[in-house]
């Protein structure tokens, strides 16, 4: 067994150009040993953990929908908005929701205090070896993988299936 404390596991702070996005983040997984680049799946970890804080004001990341990945979340403290394909939905601490994969959905903090909550996803897309790419339907993105640790944003038009094959 490996143990951890929470409060040694280092927060890594992620911001937008122009602050819209912002984040908090500690990554229980990795901390616990998961190599994110691995194949092997006792290195890399059947799922993965990261505790995440948006502070007020801020939206984690644009609407999106990942193509190999189903996130569980369960809200710790604050309040928080959830947008899919239905609306938005207020969510507060004891909330747990889930999306699978093909399930547009964003985040943003509803309160004047921290939004806080864990999230577990079944096949992180860190490290980029699980092939998930990421569907923005609001900019019509998409973010795939270059290779094994590099992720790349692209946006570019409907074709046919066969279009510069023959």
């Amino acid at each position: 067994m490996r143990k951890i404390n929470l409060k040694d596991v280092p927060e890594q702070e992620k911001k937008s150009p122009n602050g819209k996005f912002g984040r908090i983040t500690k990554n229980v997984s990795v901390a616990l040993g998961r190599e994110p680049e691995s194949l092997d799946l006792s290195k890399r970890h059947p799922f993965d953990l990261a505790l995440v804080c948006i502070p007020k004001g801020k939206f984690l990341c644009p609407y999106h929908a990942h193509a190999a990945e189903s996130e569980l979340y369960l809200v710790i403290s604050g309040r928080g908005n959830v947008r899919d394909k239905s609306g938005v939905t207020e969510v507060k601490p004891g909330d747990v929701f889930l999306f699978q994969p093909g399930e547009a959905h964003q985040l943003w903090n509803a309160s004047d205090e921290d939004f806080v909550y864990y999230v577990i996803a079944d096949n992180p897309r860190s490290g980029g070896v699980t092939g998930d790419s990421c569907y923005y339907p609001d900019s019509g993105k998409w973010a795939v993988t270059k290779d094994a640790s590099e992720e790349v944003v692209v946006k570019g038009m409907e074709t046919d299936y066969f279009d510069g094959e023959e």
